[in-house]
C-alpha cells in the first residue's frame, strides 16, 4: 500500500494513532516480502474485481483479506474474526457477486483460490465435481476454532 493511502487509513480509521510512529515502523510500503508478490497480487485483483462499490477503503479491504488469504489459518481466524459467518457478512455486502457466486458455501481460501484456477483455465481438483470429490469435507466442512494443519 503506498503511503500516502496507508495514511489515510490510519487517519479515518485509527484517529489516535500517531502517523509518525506508524510511518517509522514500516520498513516499506510494499506489502511484506514474505508474501508470495504474484498469488497476493491475483487475489487483491479477483477480490477488486467483485468489489461492491469503487471506494478508496473497498482497496484497503482487498488488500487485507489477500494478505490474510495467505496465512495458515481459516480466513476468519487469519483476519481476527470471531467466527465464519461475520466473515460471509463481510464479504456478502462489500464483495458481493463473489459471495453470491460461492453457491455450495466453500470455504473461503479454497473458493478465492478455485475462482483463480478458473481464471487461468488450470484445473487442480482431483474430480470432475466437487460433488463426487474425495476431498468434498475438506472443502465444504464445518470450520471449527482449531487451527489448521501447517500446509
Amino acid at each position: 500500500m503506498e503511503a500516502a493511502a496507508q495514511d489515510r487509513l490510519v487517519r479515518q480509521y485509527f484517529p489516535g494513532v500517531d502517523i509518525a510512529v506508524v510511518a517509522e515502523s514500516n520498513v516499506s510500503n510494499e506489502h511484506c516480502s514474505a508474501l508470495p508478490a504474484d498469488e497476493f497480487d491475483d487475489l487483491r485483483a479477483l477480490l477488486m474485481a467483485h468489489r461492491s462499490e469503487a471506494s478508496e477503503e473497498m482497496q484497503w479491504l482487498a488488500c487485507a483479506i489477500a494478505t490474510a488469504c495467505l496465512g495458515n489459518n481459516h480466513l476468519w481466524q487469519d483476519m481476527g474474526l470471531p467466527n465464519r459467518d461475520v466473515l460471509s457478512q463481510l464479504l456478502r455486502r462489500y464483495f458481493t457477486t463473489l459471495y453470491q457466486k460461492n453457491i455450495g458455501n466453500m470455504k473461503w481460501k479454497k473458493y478465492f483460490y478455485k475462482q483463480l484456477c478458473e481464471q487461468a483455465e488450470v484445473m487442480l481438483c482431483k474430480a470432475p465435481s466437487c460433488k463426487v470429490c474425495t476431498d468434498y469435507a475438506a472443502c465444504f466442512g464445518p470450520e471449527d476454532a482449531a487451527p489448521l494443519p501447517a500446509r
